[in-house]
């Protein structure tokens, strides 16, 4: 790859890692939003009464859709866009981690309810492997959630490479990185099968996709395959990884595009799109490739090992949002995902 190539890819370096030395103290207030909201006591701070009567009713909003799989939830902060501020709010997701995102967003405002466990299945997998020695890539970062938390030392403190097509939400993702103290690393690419060009487009932040039609209101980014990482030097084939793939709609084409990465000590985190009857990802990664897939079931609260994707059928109820499968070729990863099930 050329250095004029090198360069547009946007890297953004993070402040030497110490991972002893991530600690709370590494966290920028100052950067912090004049809104805050402290998710493990429910306080809402710097807010004037009618925002607070806004993110009230936000948070009502958020246990009424519940009961729907929160449908109706992002159509009602729609509504409510006249009355609320257009500022920022940052969340406190533990005493390590800071999470800024548009207040009255539709997708992460549900984070103003604490009942709320946003990708929960993940969340469990991620502080059951909190002790382990792994960097998480992490593939539509879109804000920055995962790279966020599983730097955080209650995640471990681990390095995370965050990749961000979009240039709005990579401006958020850079964002929280420095919020967080610049310990993981940014890096603005779509991925797919190989190096090239795409048009990104979508109408929701978190929908972004270079997959489907040809948007004019979109904008063109540059695509890379996972194996560049690697030829990059910006990990080492002897790491031991976890690879998050939230692609919308062109996982296929990142596994594909894996090569020599997916050879090495990882584990892949897949999402399933609900509304994915027939199970293409899971599909595809069970008939094509040598790896184990693991998806957990909320009837038996464990990883189950899914030696077909039958078991999707009623593991996958809602058809609004995504689940997620495991899959791993690496001996350690399927222990530790075992002895998650064992647990």
């Amino acid at each position: 790859m050329s250095p004029e190539s090198r360069t547009s890819q946007r890297i953004v370096t993070p402040m030497p890692f110490d991972r002893a030395a991530a600690a709370p103290s590494s966290l920028r207030y100052d950067l912090a939003s004049r809104l805050g909201f402290d998710r493990a006591t429910g306080t809402l701070s710097g807010a004037t009464l009618p925002e607070r009567v806004v993110a009230s009713i936000f948070q009502t909003g958020a246990r009424v859709s519940s009961i729907w799989s929160y449908r109706g939830f992002n159509a009602g902060c729609k509504a409510m866009q006249p009355l609320t501020p257009a500022s920022d709010i940052t969340a406190r997701l533990n005493d390590d981690a800071l999470f800024s995102f548009p207040f009255g967003d539709g997708y992460w405002g549900l984070l103003l309810d604490v009942r709320y466990n946003y990708e929960h299945d993940i969340e469990r997998f991620f502080r059951g492997i909190a002790d382990a020695d792994y960097t998480l890539i992490d593939c539509g970062a879109n804000y920055g959630y995962w790279s966020v938390l599983v730097s955080s030392q209650p995640f471990g403190g681990h390095r995370a490479i965050a990749i961000e097509p979009s240039s709005r939400n990579f401006a958020r993702l850079q964002h929280n990185a420095a919020l967080n103290g610049g310990r993981f690393v940014t890096l603005q690419r779509a991925i797919g099968a190989a190096e090239g060009m795409a048009r990104l487009s979508g109408r929701k932040h978190e929908a972004f996709s270079i997959a489907g039609d040809q948007d004019g209101d979109g904008e063109d980014v540059p695509v890379m395959a996972l194996h560049q990482l690697l030829d990059n030097g910006l990990v080492a084939a002897n790491g031991r990884y976890v690879i998050k793939l939230d692609v919308e709609g062109v996982e296929i084409e990142a596994i594909k595009g894996g090569g020599r990465l997916l050879e090495t000590d990882c584990v892949m985190i897949c999402e399933e799109h609900g509304s994915d009857r027939n199970h293409t990802v899971s599909r595809y990664i069970l008939d094509n490739t040598p790896l184990k897939l693991f998806c957990f079931d909320p009837v038996t609260a464990k990883f189950e090992h899914l030696h077909d994707v039958s078991a999707l059928d009623h593991i996958k109820r809602a058809t609004n949002f995504g689940y997620n499968v495991l899959a791993t070729a690496s001996a350690f990863w399927e222990q530790r995902i075992r002895g998650l099930s064992r647990a």
